[in-house]
């Protein structure tokens, strides 16, 4: 775990993805969820893909919140539909939808139960969360975390894109219960 501590400190500031442009907001940030972020996060170390992945095999858990895609409403009955196939850093949790803006009593109530469940219930448990880049629902999920304690926090901007360019393949994943 001391380990991860180093890589939480060594981490690069100047993420792909990230632009210094973009001033970090006092709130969550919503729509548009797809558009550039800014290069910080206050409390949390903004991590490149060598820095996750050195955090990855110390110990981090590396949380993907990128939201699950649903069958859309209103198809006429016999429509086929096909959920398409989500894939994420190899290890990583997926917890889908935790990122938005505001969240549902219940989506948060699953969020901090689901992060407690991951960390042991340690405050002090490295916690790296990522989506896509230029995606606001990792700064989100990552803010969130931060101001419920959490005092390891990394988010990767880049996501999985700087993942698959940088560290390798990516695999299906399976969303945490």
């Amino acid at each position: 775990m001391r380990a991860a501590a180093l890589a939480f400190a060594l981490a690069s500031a100047g993420t792909a993805g990230a632009d210094p442009a973009v001033p970090e907001p006092q709130g969550y940030h919503g729509e548009p969820y797809l558009s550039p972020v800014p290069d910080t996060l206050s409390g949390a170390t903004v991590m490149d893909a060598a820095a996750a992945a050195r955090a990855q095999a110390e110990g981090a858990v590396l949380i993907d919140v990128l939201p699950q895609v649903r069958r859309p409403e209103g198809l006429p009955a016999g429509t086929l539909f096909r959920m398409p196939r989500h894939d994420t850093i190899p290890g990583a949790v997926w917890l889908p939808g935790v990122g938005y803006e505001a969240l549902s009593a219940q989506d948060s109530a699953r969020f901090s139960a689901a992060l407690e469940r991951i960390s042991g219930g340690k405050v002090d448990f490295p916690l790296v969360f990522f989506c896509k880049p230029d995606c606001w629902m990792s700064w989100n999920a990552a803010k969130r975390a931060v101001e419920w304690g959490y005092r390891r926090v990394g988010w990767f901007p880049g996501g999985t894109d700087a993942w698959a360019a940088t560290e390798g393949s990516l695999t299906p994943a399976t969303p945490l219960d």
